[in-house]
């Protein structure tokens, strides 16, 4: 199965920042990404970043920076992801919003909420997942994913996922 995770991370509202311009300390700063999907900068304000991977959001920054900086050189880590998240409703132990930094299960969702309460309904529990900007619900058994068929089952999530449990 072919995983459906983007391996590029792309920046997202919320996502903190570590911007550095070498031999230019006064220009290296964090920064926290913008409900409006901006960054202010000195010398630049406002810098639109969302959506950009590191690589392109540093090309960017050293574009832009070549009329004030000799010669400029960025780099761009990424602190905290703030903007990955799948969510988890109903009949479980802890609902909310869970940070997706990594390749993460359903079966390790529930995990990490604590389980499912006694009355879940283990058989009709699902993803919503917007696909093509249309809702989709995939349908995910429990049981069947603990019984001997393991990670064929088990769906991966996507940033935005909301896993029912009923």
């Amino acid at each position: 199965m072919v995983d459906p995770i983007d391996s590029s991370y792309r920046i997202g509202i919320e996502d903190e920042l570590q911007i550095s311009v070498w031999r230019e300390p006064e220009l290296s700063l964090g920064v926290v990404v913008r409900p409006d999907g901006m960054i202010t900068l000195p010398l630049l304000n406002d810098v639109p970043v969302m959506g950009l991977t590191t690589t392109q959001l540093g090309d960017a920054l050293t574009e832009k920076l070549k009329p004030f900086v000799n010669e400029p050189q960025v780099t761009v880590i990424v602190r905290n992801i703030h903007s990955r998240r799948a969510y988890l409703v109903g009949e479980v132990s802890r609902q909310g919003a869970y940070s997706l930094n990594g390749r993460l299960t359903i079966m390790e969702l529930l995990a990490e909420a604590g389980g499912m309460g006694p009355f879940a309904k283990t058989d009709k529990i699902y993803v919503l997942r917007k696909v093509n900007g249309k809702p989709v619900q995939i349908p995910f058994n429990y049981k069947k994913s603990i019984v001997g068929r393991g990670d064929k089952d088990n769906i991966v999530l996507l940033p935005g996922d909301i896993v029912v449990v009923p």
